[in-house]
């Protein structure tokens, strides 16, 4: 029996140029600023030297961390450094109304039939939590992120490796197997099975036919009460 549903967003919920031709293009265009104007103040000086042990340079000034994050913005370098600036960054962007987060118009009534089923629901992304829930909170369908009751980023480990589920589901406190995950990557979904986990691939385009997992185009088309 399926209690709980951890879903990806970049391309399983929400169209993922969106977040590369809005948010990625914000984050590069404003990080040098940002960063000038908030480098002494928390949490940004204590992320900031957070990198500068990630790239082990312990003197590195404001401009060389500058550089190491736009080297890591053109590398989609997935640092848990880089994922809470950005958020940080869009924060202010969704809060003045410059863009509201996409998500598929089949999303929203299946999050609403899941929590009225009962079934947790959880998100699991490469951005920062800060970031996965201003997208539901702003969304082009209102705010969504009270259908969610966890949250969780690349603190958890890396999206394909095992170890990374296997601490979520510890955190949810629940069976591997009582979990469906929900991504369009089959990488993803393989370290999420090798945990233990159910899996379904949401497919927006064509079928992925290196995969081994069940592919669905649309939300309304996952049923996870008749899964057995």
């Amino acid at each position: 029996m399926i209690r709980a549903i951890v879903t990806d967003i970049e391309g399983t919920t929400s169209d993922i140029r969106f977040v590369h031709d809005v948010l990625f293009p914000m984050a590069h265009q404003r990080m040098a600023e940002f960063v000038s104007q908030q480098q002494s103040r928390e949490p940004v000086r204590s992320l900031l030297d957070d990198l500068r042990q990630e790239i082990n340079q312990p003197e590195a000034s404001a401009d060389q961390l500058v550089a190491t994050l736009e080297d890591f913005m053109a590398q989609d370098r997935k640092s848990t450094v880089l994922k809470a600036l950005q958020g940080m960054i869009w924060r202010d962007g969704y809060l003045n109304g410059d863009f509201k987060g996409h998500v598929y118009e089949d999303v929203p009534p299946a999050l609403m039939r899941w929590q009225a089923q009962g079934i947790a629901l959880g998100v699991y992304s490469s951005g920062s939590v800060e970031a996965q829930k201003l997208l539901f909170g702003y969304s082009s369908a209102g705010d969504l992120s009270p259908h969610f009751s966890a949250w969780f980023d690349t603190h958890v480990g890396a999206k394909r490796e095992a170890d990374a589920y296997r601490t979520i589901a510890g955190q949810l406190g629940l069976a591997p197997d009582e979990i469906l995950f929900l991504s369009d990557i089959h990488q993803e979904l393989d370290a999420a099975q090798e945990a233990g986990w159910r899996t379904i691939q949401l497919i927006r385009g064509e079928q992925d036919p290196l995969s081994r997992h069940p592919q669905v185009q649309r939300f309304d088309q996952i049923s996870p009460e008749n899964m057995p």
